[in-house]
């Protein structure tokens, strides 16, 4: 007898990469198909983001008003519109496995995406853009760093690099830090190892590209929080990008090389009893979810997943092992906060909302809603604007406090995430309060400088 699948938690199958057949086109576009058609009767979705809109738009207008009068051809554009956020699978479908339908959407788009890929149907640009690792190397260099940030800003610069690399010219874009995370890190102070009943009582901190190169500040408020509650840290060895802006792209074969370079190293750490911790969700995501399903019969790479951990859901383990300061001595105001999607499909639950609510003096408004900026997808030209539109009622939302009127601070634990929905105040005149990281509101409610 067939049950309605999200009346169980949903069973995620391994990803076969590496069978020949996950590129054949005929099959991919009959799997495609088979999905579409199911979606198109249910269209639960509609509201998540712009893959679902188009292919009902396209269904609509055929001459079947059905699946079948759908040009094959044009499924690509159902697939160039999903970013891989994950919410229509563990927040939305009731067809999701264990439900006989068997339904993967993001999957089934990544599988396409992988064939684009092989085919030679993605532009340098956006090749460029997903390689974290090579426009990262220039962060911490003198004087390069401030002019190639000074240049970025400028709109005849702008205008080139929506020409050539396809970035929009209007998108919100970090700047190169003066100075990398790893290279500017303290070493932590000689703290005693305490180890509780739910958490190591040592980390190991996977500093990720956004945070080495972009906004350094995020980890070194994260190393003083730890620091503050007597955890003893230290960073990893080495490290590459985790792979998820490839994996976006369908380049499977670099996620493999980001594999093989990063699962060595941290196993080591995970085999000697440290915590991972992350402060990008994607980056976490990437160990948690997508690698352990492209390689299940990696051992290295299930530890690793056994030792990945958000920063959120770390203290708040702690907090339960009775080994959290609760000790709050600054008062953090109104925030409206914003879960990103790749945080939500971790299963943690609101570990952040949870800290931030210990604070008093702080009022905590949660938002659930997908920014629209994911990843690459929100500063590409032929997205940026949609990036905004998706994101336009999380903005509005935010902007209007539970307490009443504005928040006193914005925040989401996705660094590029909180731009964007900054870039989306302004652009909306919802007015201009600060954006934070939630890792930042914390340091302050310390008292730490």
């Amino acid at each position: 007898m067939a049950t309605e699948g999200n009346l169980q938690a949903p069973t995620r199958h391994a990803i076969d990469w590496r069978n020949p057949d996950f590129y054949n086109e005929d099959a991919a576009l009959h799997e495609m198909e088979r999905i579409f058609d199911i979606c198109h009767g249910c269209r639960r979705c509609v509201s998540l983001c712009g893959a679902f809109p188009t292919l009902f738009d396209l269904v609509d207008e055929s001459r079947t008003g059905e699946v079948d009068g759908v040009d094959k051809r044009d499924y690509m554009k159902v697939v160039d519109q999903c970013y891989m956020c994950d919410l229509c699978y563990m927040t939305k479908c009731p067809y999701v496995p264990p439900h006989e339908f068997n339904l993967d959407f993001p999957h089934t788009m990544l599988r396409a995406k992988a064939i684009k890929f092989k085919k030679g149907e993605v532009g340098a640009g956006e090749r460029f853009l997903s390689s974290t690792d090579v426009h990262g190397q220039f962060a911490g260099i003198p004087i390069v760093v401030q002019v190639a940030n000074a240049v970025n800003k400028t709109q005849p610069a702008r205008a080139v690099m929506q020409k050539v690399l396809g970035v929009d010219k209007n998108a919100w874009l970090p700047d190169l830090a003066t100075k990398k995370f790893r290279s500017g890190a303290p070493e932590s102070p000689p703290h005693a190892v305490k180890d509780g009943a739910k958490t190591p009582g040592k980390v190991v901190i996977y500093s990720t590209c956004y945070i080495n190169y972009n906004e350094p500040g995020i980890g070194h408020d994260l190393l003083k929080v730890l620091d503050h509650n007597e955890v003893p840290y230290v960073l990893v060895e080495k490290e590459k990008c985790c792979g998820m802006p490839k994996l976006e792209l369908g380049d499977l074969a670099s996620v493999n090389n980001s594999k093989e370079a990063n699962i060595p190293v941290l196993v080591k750490y995970a085999k000697d009893g440290y915590a991972i911790l992350s402060a990008v969700p994607s980056c976490t995501l990437m160990f948690k979810q997508e690698l352990p399903l492209m390689y299940p019969g990696d051992a290295d790479v299930q530890l690793v997943k056994e030792h990945m951990w958000d920063p959120f859901e770390y203290l708040m383990a702690r907090k339960r092992d009775g080994l959290l300061k609760t000790e709050f001595s600054t008062p953090l105001g109104k925030i409206s906060y914003q879960i990103p999607c790749h945080g939500r499909v971790q299963n943690i639950g609101k570990k952040t909302e949870e800290m931030l609510k210990m604070v008093p003096g702080t009022s905590v408004h949660t938002h659930e809603r997908c920014s629209g900026h994911a990843g690459t997808f929100g500063v590409k030209v032929p997205y940026h604007q949609q990036a905004m539109k998706i994101g336009k009622p999380l903005f509005k939302a935010m902007a209007s406090h539970k307490d009443g009127g504005l928040p006193d601070v914005i925040s989401s634990d996705c660094p590029l995430g909180g731009h964007h929905i900054a870039q989306g105040f302004e652009v909306n005149s919802l007015g201009a309060p600060p954006q934070k990281h939630p890792l930042t509101l914390i340091r302050t409610a310390y008292g730490l400088k």
